[in-house]
C-alpha cells in the first residue's frame, strides 16, 4: 500500500513536519484506492478483504513509527516499553474490512509518568485524520476497559473481537486479561441480548430482493454472532474453532463457502456505489455481477442474484442451528407454539407430526437439524407424496411449507419449486425471490384480513380449499423460463398434483386458474371496469360463479405476498367491483357467448404473424374496438385490413365491388349522411348492412345489396357516396308499413348500450327511413346488422346510451309506425 516508504524515512530524518509527512501518506491512500477495483477484478475477489485489512494495518504501523519517531527522534523507547496498543475492532479486527467501511480502531495505554502518551496518541490521531481516512476511534487506559465495556452492549461486543496491531505486546498482555474479565462477565445477559437484537434486525430487514447483506436475515451479523458467542463461552477466534460437537465439518464447509461468496459481494457492492452500502439494490446488480466475473447478460445477472438468496440462506440456516447448540436458546422471540422433534428417524414422520399440529407454528432450531439429517428415500416416493398432499388439507399448511422451505426441504418434496425457489423478480414490483413470494401467498390466504373474501372462502368444500392452496403456491413456478410463466406453471402443476392425488376435474381447474392467475389483477387495475365489454371479456374466461370465486381469492393471495402495501384499500375496492360486477353479468349468456367468440379470434389475431407485425399501438387499438361483430363475423385477414386502413385516416376511403352482387365498403372519421345514401340507393335491394365503432372516432360500414349494376352506374354510384360523405341533406321520405308488434326497443340492453330490432316485411326505403330518425336525432350507431330473406327483414341496432335514444323511444316508435 505504501510505495514511498523511502520519501518518508527522509522527511522524518530531516524533522519535517507532521503535516508534509501526512500529505505523502494520503497520496499514497489515495492512489491505493484507485488500485481496489483493478485489484479485485484479477482476482474476483478472493482473500480481498484479508488483503485490504492487511494493507490497513500496514499504514497505522507507519502512522505509529511516524508519531514515535516525531516525539522521540532518534532516541525511541523499546516499543515493549513505551505503554501504547493499537488494536482494530468491528469488521477490521475481525480481518473483513470492506473498501468503504469504517476503519475502527482502539488506542490502549498506561498513564505512564516521563512518557507524555496523551500527547503521543494526540499525534498518531492527528496524523490519521490528516490523512482523511474513514476513521472511528477509542481511546482508553487499560484499567478502565471494564467499567466501559459494562455501559454499552455494543462496546463490549467491539472490545472481545479486537485485534492486536501495532504497540507494546507487554500491555497488549494486560489488554488480553481485561477482555478475558470482560468474556466473562454476565455472559447470559449478553448473549440474550444480542440474540434479542438480532431477532429485531431479522424482522426489520427480512430476506427481499434487496437483501440488507449485514443485518438482514443470513447477513453477516448472523455469522459474527456465532463468533462473539463462541470467543465468550470457548475463547475462539475463528469459527472453525468451534467444537466439533456443535458444528459438523461439512456444516461448516457449506458455511464458509457461502460466507466468502458473500464477503466477495459486499466488496463489489462498495465498488459499484462508491460508498459504505449494505442494502445489494437492483441497480447495481449487474456492474456487481460483472466485477464477480459474470457475463454481462440478463440471464447471468438472474443467476448472480438467485446465488446471493440461496448463500443468505444457507448462513441462516446453520446460524440457526448453531447458536441454538452453543446456547439452547433461538431467535423465533416469545411464540407460544414452538415445535420441538419428537424421536422420530424418517421424512415421513416428521411431516407426519408437522400435519398434526394445530395452529400456526414455528419450527424449533433442532426441529430443522433433525429434519435435514431425516431418512428419506434418494427422490420422492409414493409415501412421501401422500404425506405432502395431507399438508394441503390442514388450515396451517403455510407454516408447514415454510418449515420445510427452512430445513432446505421444497425441492425435495415440493420439486416444481426447485428452479425457482431462490429466483430474483427484477419487475420493479415483486419484493421477494418467487419461493418466498409464494409461501407468503399461501400464508395470506390462510389469514384472510378481507371479511368479503374470507365468507368466499368459507363457503369452499375442503377439497377445493386444499387444490386452491397447491395453486396459490405453484402459480409462479414456471417463471425463470423463455415460455409464458403461467402456461409452464399449469403444465408443472398438472404433472405435480397428479403426483399428490387430485382427480382429473381437480387439476383441469387447477392448471385453468394458473394460466389465467394475472387477469383479474390486470383487468381490475388496468382496463375500464365501466365497460361492459371489460366485465364481459372477463367474465368469458371465467364462466361460473365458481371459478369467479376461485380467480378472486388466487388474486388475493398473489398481490397479498407480494409486499406490503401491494393489497391496498384502493386495489380491494377496484378487485370487488370487477368480481360483483362480473357475477351479475353470470346471467346474460348470450353476450357471454357472443364475448367468448370474440375472445377465441382475439387469441388468434394474437398469434397471427401479420398481427405481431403491426405497431404496437395498433395492436392495442385493436383490441379494444367496441364492436363484437367486427370480431365475430369478419376473419383475422380482414379485421387486420381494415383496421391499417382506419390507422391515422384523416377523413375517408371506401371501394366499391360489383362481382357476384354490389358492395359498398366506407370507412370514414367524419361525416357520413347515411340515410342519404340509402335513400339514392332505394331502387337497390339491400340485404345486408354491417357498422362497427373502430378507434380514434372511426367507424366501418360495409353495405352489400342483392343486385349487380351496370358498369355506366358505377361513376354515379361513386358521386353519390361522396355525396354522402361530405354533406348532410334534408330528406323528406315515405312511410313505411310497420306495425308496433314488429318494432322491439331495449334500454337496459347493458350498461353502455340500448338495442333496437325491427322486424317486417321487405320494404323500399324501410331501413334509409330508419336511419333518418337515428340521424335527425342524434342517435349514433356503434353497431346495426341488417338482414333480409323471404321479403322479410330483421334489422338490428345497437345504440350508445347518450341519451338521445332511450329518452326518444315513443317519438321513435310513432314515426316508425303511424
Amino acid at each position: 500500500m505504501i510505495t514511498r516508504q523511502v520519501e518518508i524515512e527522509n522527511l522524518l530524518y530531516k524533522h519535517a513536519p507532521d503535516f508534509e509527512i501526512a500529505k505523502i501518506l494520503r497520496e499514497d491512500i489515495k492512489e491505493y484506492f484507485t488500485t481496489l477495483e483493478k485489484s479485485f477484478i484479477n482476482s474476483k475477489g478472493k482473500d480481498f478483504l484479508y488483503k485490504h485489512t492487511k494493507a490497513i494495518d500496514t499504514l497505522l504501523k507507519i502512522v505509529y513509527k511516524v508519531a514515535l519517531r516525531s516525539s522521540f527522534g532518534a532516541y525511541i523507547p523499546m516499543k515493549n516499553n513505551l505503554p501504547i496498543s493499537l488494536f482494530a475492532l468491528g469488521s477490521y479486527g475481525r480481518e473483513q474490512l470492506c473498501v468503504y467501511s469504517d476503519i475502527d480502531l482502539m488506542i490502549v495505554y498506561k498513564d505512564t509518568i516521563g512518557y507524555n502518551i496523551k500527547e503521543i496518541i494526540e499525534k498518531i490521531l492527528h496524523i490519521l485524520w490528516d490523512c482523511r481516512l474513514k476513521l472511528g476511534h477509542r481511546v482508553h487506559e487499560v484499567s478502565e476497559l471494564f467499567e466501559v465495556s459494562k455501559r454499552d452492549i455494543t462496546i463490549k461486543t467491539a472490545m472481545i473481537e479486537s485485534r492486536f496491531i501495532e504497540g507494546s505486546h507487554y500491555l497488549s498482555t494486560e489488554v488480553e486479561n481485561e477482555l478475558n474479565i470482560i468474556r466473562h462477565y454476565k455472559q447470559e445477559e449478553f448473549i440474550d441480548a444480542k440474540i434479542d437484537e438480532l431477532r429485531e434486525l431479522h424482522i426489520k430487514y427480512p430476506l427481499t430482493m434487496e437483501p440488507n447483506l449485514k443485518d438482514g436475515e443470513g447477513g453477516f451479523r448472523s455469522a459474527n454472532l456465532v463468533y462473539w458467542i463462541g470467543n465468550i463461552l470457548y475463547n475462539i477466534n475463528k469459527i472453525r474453532e468451534l467444537p466439533r460437537e456443535i458444528i459438523v465439518e461439512d456444516e461448516y464447509k457449506n458455511f464458509h463457502i457461502a460466507l466468502d461468496f458473500l464477503f466477495r459481494v459486499r466488496s463489489a457492492l462498495h465498488l459499484a456505489s462508491g460508498k459504505k452500502e449494505d442494502r445489494l439494490r437492483l441497480e447495481l446488480i449487474p456492474q456487481i455481477a460483472k466485477y464477480l466475473g459474470y457475463e454481462d447478460t440478463y440471464k447471468e445477472q438472474m443467476r448472480f442474484a438467485k446465488k446471493v438468496t440461496q448463500q443468505l440462506k444457507i448462513i441462516k440456516l446453520y446460524t440457526t442451528i448453531w447458536i441454538n447448540g452453543l446456547t439452547g436458546k433461538h431467535l423465533l422471540g416469545e411464540s407460544s407454539n414452538i415445535i420441538k422433534p419428537k424421536n422420530y428417524t424418517t421424512l415421513n414422520e416428521f411431516i407426519e407430526q408437522l400435519s398434526s399440529i394445530e395452529g400456526d407454528f414455528l419450527p424449533h432450531p433442532t426441529l430443522i437439524k433433525r429434519l435435514i439429517y431425516a431418512k428419506k428415500p434418494k427422490r420422492a416416493d409414493e409415501t412421501i407424496y401422500k404425506s405432502v398432499y395431507k399438508i394441503f388439507f390442514r388450515p396451517n399448511s403455510a407454516s408447514i411449507i415454510k418449515t420445510l422451505l427452512n430445513a432446505h426441504l421444497i425441492s425435495y418434496t415440493i420439486s416444481p419449486l426447485k428452479k425457482v425457489l431462490n429466483l430474483p423478480q427484477f419487475d420493479g414490483y415483486h419484493q421477494y425471490a418467487v419461493g418466498i413470494h409464494s409461501i407468503n401467498a399461501l400464508y395470506a390466504l390462510e389469514h384472510i384480513k378481507d371479511n368479503r373474501l374470507l365468507e368466499i372462502f368459507n363457503r369452499l368444500e375442503l377439497r377445493e380449499k386444499a387444490l386452491l392452496k397447491l395453486v396459490v403456491l405453484l402459480h409462479d413456478s414456471g417463471k425463470g423460463r423463455s415460455r409464458d410463466h403461467s402456461i409452464v406453471g399449469a403444465e408443472l402443476f398438472g404433472i405435480y398434483a397428479k403426483k399428490l392425488g387430485f382427480s382429473a376435474q381437480e387439476i383441469k381447474v387447477g392448471k385453468y386458474l394458473i394460466k389465467y392467475h394475472t387477469k383479474m389483477s390486470f383487468v381490475a387495475q388496468r382496463e375500464d371496469l365501466n365497460s361492459e365489454q371489460t366485465i364481459l371479456k372477463f367474465v368469458s374466461l371465467f364462466p361460473t360463479q365458481k371459478e369467479l370465486d376461485l380467480i378472486y381469492l388466487l388474486t388475493y393471495s398473489d398481490m397479498s405476498g407480494v409486499g406490503v402495501g401491494i393489497y391496498s384499500d384502493f386495489n380491494a375496492q377496484l378487485l370487488y367491483t370487477l368480481y360483483s360486477q362480473a357475477s351479475i353479468s353470470l346471467n346474460y349468456d348470450k353476450k357471454i357467448n357472443a364475448t367468448s367468440k370474440r375472445l377465441k379470434k382475439e387469441r388468434l389475431l394474437q398469434k397471427s404473424i401479420e398481427f405481431k407485425s403491426l405497431p404496437k399501438l395498433l395492436q392495442r387499438k385493436i383490441l379494444s374496438i367496441p364492436s363484437d361483430l367486427l370480431f365475430i363475423k369478419y376473419p383475422l385477414a380482414k379485421i387486420i385490413e381494415i383496421s391499417k386502413k382506419s390507422y391515422g385516416l384523416n377523413d375517408y376511403i371506401f371501394s366499391i365491388e360489383n362481382n357476384k352482387f354490389l358492395s359498398i365498403e366506407i370507412i370514414r372519421k367524419n361525416n357520413l349522411d347515411l340515410s342519404y345514401l340509402l335513400n339514392k340507393l332505394r331502387r337497390l335491394e339491400i340485404v345486408n348492412m354491417d357498422i362497427c365503432k373502430l378507434f380514434n372516432g372511426v367507424k366501418y360500414f360495409n353495405l352489400e345489396f342483392n343486385n349487380i349494376i351496370d358498369s355506366s352506374e358505377a361513376l354515379l354510384i361513386e358521386e353519390i357516396v361522396h355525396k354522402a360523405l361530405n354533406r348532410t341533406k334534408k330528406l323528406e321520405l315515405p312511410s313505411p308499413d310497420i306495425k308496433e308488434d314488429e318494432v322491439y326497443i331495449n334500454c337496459n340492453h347493458s350498461n353502455e348500450h340500448a338495442m333496437m330490432r325491427v322486424k317486417c316485411k321487405n320494404q323500399k326505403g324501410i331501413l334509409c327511413y330508419i336511419i333518418n330518425i337515428f340521424d335527425n336525432l342524434g342517435i349514433d350507431i356503434t353497431s346495426a346488422k341488417i338482414y333480409t330473406k323471404s321479403n322479410r327483414v330483421d334489422d338490428l341496432f345497437l345504440i350508445e346510451k347518450n341519451g338521445n335514444f332511450c329518452h326518444n323511444t315513443n317519438q321513435i316508435i310513432k314515426e316508425l309506425t303511424e
